[in-house]
């Protein structure tokens, strides 16, 4: 197996230095001969072969040793850690009588310690440590890619990248060199990702495919994501026995249909034998479903899960269905509603290997959306919590934005309060997913530093309780190796201030108070307070000249706060106790209305966005300081200061365009008498 490091491709956290203290000792394997244990192989040769360290055999001194519980005789250095429960995916790590231990059950938990030995570097080297068990919290942690085979007119290659083209495909046909899928699938891995799902959940005609006499180009895929542990996910189109097997129906529960999904899938896995499943997006924007037979979602997502069931796949079915056509004069209609409307009846109608793919907010990955009430709503149900690492709503990534402590929010947010079960508990069940913000820019994700946030998804999905700013800091002293300490501990502090506050400087100059969607329609990026106002797509905010927000009260409004289960229906219920950053999701007010900041809300308005603004430029001018430092290559800080100029113009247009718009709807001058225009 051959290590991919790529000719002009940033290699993000994993850069030949990280491999120092690993490549510089002596290491001993022990385990079988399945990928994962070849892989760890394989990286050790390739580091050692840069760093002068060697592969010790058996009975050799080492240094390290990595072992397989399962791999005959233990050595004694990994037998006098030997003990503790492991469990699949999960490692010991330990350090005694100058030996550093890594202990797997399996060879995925092997392949996931020598990457934690990896990020730890030098550290784990250090003095002894007894035995600390490593398990990943979640056993499903996924990234979906929203890549088309066929240039979409509107969406592109990539639906909503903002990074370049596919690194699966290009002018319709796959890459011929797939040498990148597997850096990506190591980067992947670094962080702890078992699952991908390659291709747009809007599914084309061109994608159903894929499924059929297109398969042979998600073999290929699959073999470059084996050797790291991770499965391969395809998104399906619900009504392909009409489109593909030329039935007259798709109806979930006609046996002809059974059938054809049962055939179609077995044929899959005669391709793909470790084939994880499909992805489902039915009944929304325009996709097929088991609406049109009359069926429910539990029917549709039950007939792809019997299909599944005995190759051991999953089907992940998006509970991202509402009606896309509402009359906007409407106010009891609420699209932030429908999910629970739906779902929540269906509980425990679901098969076991069926998952109810829940966005973490109830409308779509808004800047500040209160956590859907879906999630707890169904105990019955396995549910994965659906993140979007890829910024649509949160500056494309054009500005800076980590989005690590919205998630961490989101993760740790418990239906019932405290004492009740958080939502990482809930995603126990059906796992993590985001979609990916990954193309084939050099840099991965087109802002070098949104790399970040494809960091963090992983270590949360892995550990859900982790702290966003030390994530920030282990990418960081991967990604940034530093020739000096003077120079790493000022790139370390400066982008620590660029970054950790970065979502809530996002937030003060894009949308205030829970508000969503004024962005510019269609490509949703930049300023449009209007733009979905008066249109079908439910994503309203009713500023009138008297006030502004959302009435989803159950005493005057849609109803909605009543999904959520006490203490969050009455919290959420009250003008008095509903927090500020989410109470014009909520509810309608007026502009002078007092939040518990002591400030007014149109004054709050004023003063975010001025402050935003403000933020975003001391970024720019922050980093403009690393000009000339070893620490930053010169390209690298080239794109970042480039994409700080579109930042600080960016907040600056929302700041004005904002202020302005409530200025001349409430008459409510600034009372710091700022210019307004």
């Amino acid at each position: 197996m051959i290590i991919p490091h790529l000719i002009g491709v940033h290699p993000a956290w994993l850069p030949p230095e990280a491999f120092l203290a690993i490549g510089s000792r002596r290491t001993l394997v022990q385990a079988d001969e399945s990928a994962p244990a070849r892989t760890v192989r394989a990286e050790l040769a390739d580091a050692c072969a840069r760093h002068g360290g060697a592969l010790a055999g058996p009975g050799e001194a080492a240094d390290l040793v990595l072992a397989l519980t399962s791999a005959g005789p233990l050595p004694p250095a990994a037998q006098a850690v030997a003990g503790p429960e492991i469990g699949a995916e999960g490692f010991l790590l330990a350090r005694q009588d100058g030996v550093t231990v890594v202990l797997a059950d399996d060879p995925a938990g092997l392949l996931y310690g020598f990457f934690e030995v990896v990020r730890q570097g030098e550290a784990v080297f250090g003095a002894s440590r007894p035995a600390e068990a490593h398990r990943p919290a979640l056993s499903r942690r996924m990234l979906d890619h929203w890549d088309n085979i066929d240039m979409h007119p509107v969406m592109g290659q990539v639906e909503r990248g903002y990074s370049g083209g596919s690194i699966f495909w290009r002018d319709g046909v796959p890459h011929e060199d797939l040498s990148r899928v597997r850096a990506y699938a190591r980067l992947l891995a670094a962080t702890g990702i078992n699952a991908v799902g390659i291709n747009n959940v809007n599914v084309h005609a061109t994608e159903a495919r894929l499924l059929t006499d297109r398969l042979g180009e998600v073999a290929a895929i699959a073999a470059e994501f084996r050797p790291y542990g991770i499965r391969v996910h395809l998104s399906v189109n619900f009504a392909s026995p009409v489109a593909l097997g030329g039935l007259d129906t798709a109806d979930p529960l006609d046996e002809r249909v059974r059938e054809w999904w049962a055939r179609t899938t077995e044929r899959v896995y005669a391709v793909i034998p470790d084939f994880g499943g499909y992805v489902v997006k039915a009944d929304s924007e325009g996709q097929p479903g088991p609406f049109a037979y009359g069926r429910s979602h539990a029917d549709g997502a039950n007939v792809l899960a019997d299909a599944l069931a005995p190759h051991g796949g999953v089907v992940y079915w998006r509970a991202f269905v509402y009606n896309h056509r509402q009359d906007w004069r409407d106010r009891s209609t609420d699209r932030a509603r429908a999910a629970h409307d739906h779902f929540a009846p269906l509980d425990g109608q679901f098969r076991d290997n069926a998952i109810l793919q829940v966005k973490h907010g109830p409308l779509d990955f808004q800047t500040r959306e209160p956590v859907s009430p879906v999630i707890g709503a169904m105990p019955n149900t396995r549910l994965a919590v659906e993140l979007q690492v890829t910024q649509e709503y949160t500056g494309q990534q054009r500005h800076v934005c980590y989005l690590a402590p919205m998630w961490s929010e989101v993760l740790g947010f418990r239906f019932r309060g405290p004492g009740g079960r958080a939502v990482a508990d809930v995603s126990t069940s059906g796992g993590l997913v985001a979609v990916s913000n990954v193309g084939d820019d050099p840099y991965w994700t087109g802002h070098p530093l949104a790399q970040a946030n494809l960091y963090a998804f992983g270590r949360l999905a892995w550990q859900p309780d982790l702290d966003p700013a030390e994530v920030l800091d282990e990418w960081i002293g991967l990604t940034f190796p530093a020739e000096r300490a003077a120079d790493a501990e000022r790139l370390r502090g400066t982008l620590h201030e660029l970054m950790d506050g970065s979502w809530r400087t996002y937030e003060r100059y894009t949308a205030p108070l829970g508000v969503c969607f004024m962005v510019r329609p269609g490509h949703h990026y930049g300023p449009d307070v209007d733009g979905y106002e008066y249109t079908q797509w439910g994503t309203y905010h009713f500023a009138d000249r008297d006030g502004i927000g959302v009435d989803r009260t159950r005493a005057t409004g849609t109803g909605y706060t009543g999904q959520y289960p006490a203490p969050w229906s009455e919290v959420y219920e009250s003008l008095a106790e509903c927090p500020d950053e989410l109470l014009l999701f909520f509810h309608h007010v007026p502009y002078g209305h007092v939040l518990h900041s002591g400030t007014t809300v149109v004054q709050h308005i004023y003063d975010t966005h001025f402050a935003g603004a403000e933020e975003a430029a001391a970024m720019r001018a922050r980093w403009a300081e690393l000009d000339g430092t070893k620490t930053v290559d010169a390209a690298l800080h080239a794109r970042v200061s480039e994409l700080l100029d579109e930042q600080v113009r960016s907040a600056e247009e929302w700041r004005d365009q904002v202020n302005t718009y409530f200025l001349r709807k409430s008459g409510v001058p600034d009372a710091h008498g700022r210019r307004i225009h």
